[in-house]
C-alpha cells in the first residue's frame, strides 16, 4: 500500500503517519504538508526516509497535489487550519486551505480514481446544552460556530457532493478533541502544561465550565486505520473516546499530575462564540468495525501526555514565547 497523508507534519498527522509506520511496516508512505507554524519536520523525521518521504507543498497546488496522488493508492486528508482563535483573527486562511485545499484533492482523487478518507471534527455540529444527555452521531445536523468549523463543515460537503455526484471511492471521520504527543503549545492541554512547567498560571476562559470529549490522538490513528480497511464507502463515521471534562476539569487534573494546587489557576474573558459543550457517540464505529479505544482513561493519557512535554522541553519552547505573545497581542 502506497499511503499519501496530508498535513502529515502536523500534530494529528504526525501521529497517524508514526503509527501506520509501525503498524503496517509494509505501507510506504508519503507526508505532503506545507510545513507551515503548525507543521515541524522534527515530528517524523526519526522515521526511515526509505518508507516515508516528504513533500513540501501547498494542498492547493493542483499540479504537485495530482502527481502525488497518481502514485498512491490512497489520499488520508489530515491538512486543515484547525485553531479557532486564529480563525476569529484571521479567516481568509482557514477558507484557502480547508475548502480550496479540499476542493483541490478530491479533484486528484476524481481524475485517478484513488481512495480518499477525509479527516474532520466534531465541531461542524455546533454545541450541546451543558446539562444535556445528547451526543453527536452520524445524523446530527451541522450548526458551526466559528470560521473554522464552518470552513470544516463546508469541506465535509464538497466531500459528500463528490462522492454523490462523481463517484469517488471516499469516507469521512469527525472526530472529538485530540490530545498527546507532538502538539502545538497554542491548543488548550499543552498550553496548560507549558505554562506551568514554566512557571506560570494556566488561564482558562470564561467559567471554565465549557465541555470537550477528549481522545488520545493513538487512539484517533486507530480508529482512520479500521475505517481505511474496514469502513464502508461512503459512510461517515464519528470517532470518541467517552472523554468529556470541562476545561477547568482539566486544567485541575494537570494541576494536581505537576503537583501543583488545584486552584492555581486564572480566569480570562472568554471569547467570542465559545462552544459549550461536545459528546461524541462512537456506537457506529464501535459496533460496525470493532473499534476500541486504548486510552479508555483519561487520567493516564493525560499522564503520558505531561511526561512527554516534561522530557521534550526542546521540541516545544521554540514555539512557546511567539504564542504566548500573539495571546498578549489578543491574536
Amino acid at each position: 500500500m502506497n499511503v499519501l497523508v496530508t498535513g502529515g507534519a502536523g500534530f494529528i498527522g504526525s501521529n497517524f503517519v508514526r503509527f501506520i509506520y509501525k503498524e503496517r511496516p509494509e505501507w510506504n508512505i508519503t507526508v505532503f504538508d506545507k510545513i507551515t507554524y503548525a507543521g515541524n519536520l522534527s515530528n517524523i523525521e526519526d522515521l526511515d526516509k526509505k518508507r516515508v518521504t516528504l513533500i513540501k507543498n501547498d494542498i492547493c497546488n493542483q499540479e504537485v497535489v495530482n502527481k502525488a496522488v497518481s502514485k498512491n493508492d490512497i489520499v488520508v486528508h489530515f491538512a486543515a487550519e484547525s485553531h479557532n482563535d486564529n480563525s476569529l483573527s484571521s479567516p481568509l486562511p482557514f477558507i484557502k486551505t480547508n475548502i480550496i485545499g479540499t476542493n483541490t484533492i478530491l479533484e486528484a482523487v476524481r481524475k485517478y480514481e484513488k481512495r480518499l478518507h477525509h479527516i474532520s471534527t466534531d465541531e461542524v455540529y455546533g454545541d450541546l446544552d451543558f446539562h444535556s444527555k445528547i451526543k453527536f452521531n452520524e445524523t446530527t445536523a451541522y450548526n458551526p460556530s466559528s470560521p473554522y468549523s464552518s470552513t470544516k463543515a463546508s469541506s465535509d460537503m464538497l466531500v459528500r457532493a463528490w462522492i454523490r455526484s462523481f463517484g469517488i471511492k471516499a469516507t469521512i471521520s469527525n472526530c472529538s478533541n485530540n490530545y498527546g504527543p507532538f502538539q502545538h503549545v497554542e491548543k488548550f492541554i499543552p498550553r496548560q502544561i507549558t505554562e506551568i512547567l514554566e512557571g506560570r498560571k494556566p488561564k482558562i476562559y470564561g467559567t471554565g465550565e465549557n465541555v470537550r470529549d477528549w481522545i488520545h490522538a493513538e487512539d484517533h490513528s486507530s480508529a482512520v486505520l479500521a475505517i481505511i480497511e474496514k469502513g464502508r464507502i461512503g459512510e461517515t463515521y464519528l470517532i470518541g473516546a467517552d472523554g468529556e471534562k470541562s476545561n477547568i476539569e482539566v486544567v485541575r487534573l494537570i494541576l494536581n499530575l505537576l503537583g501543583k494546587n488545584d486552584d492555581s489557576f486564572e480566569m480570562v474573558n472568554d471569547r467570542p462564540g465559545h462552544d459549550k459543550r461536545y459528546a461524541i457517540d462512537a456506537s457506529k464505529l464501535i459496533d460496525e468495525l470493532g473499534w476500541t479505544p486504548k486510552y479508555k482513561d483519561f487520567n493516564k493519557g493525560l499522564e503520558d501526555t505531561i511526561d512527554w512535554y516534561i522530557k521534550n522541553q526542546k521540541w516545544w519552547k521554540r514555539h512557546k514565547f511567539q504564542t504566548e505573545l500573539k495571546y498578549q497581542k489578543g491574536a
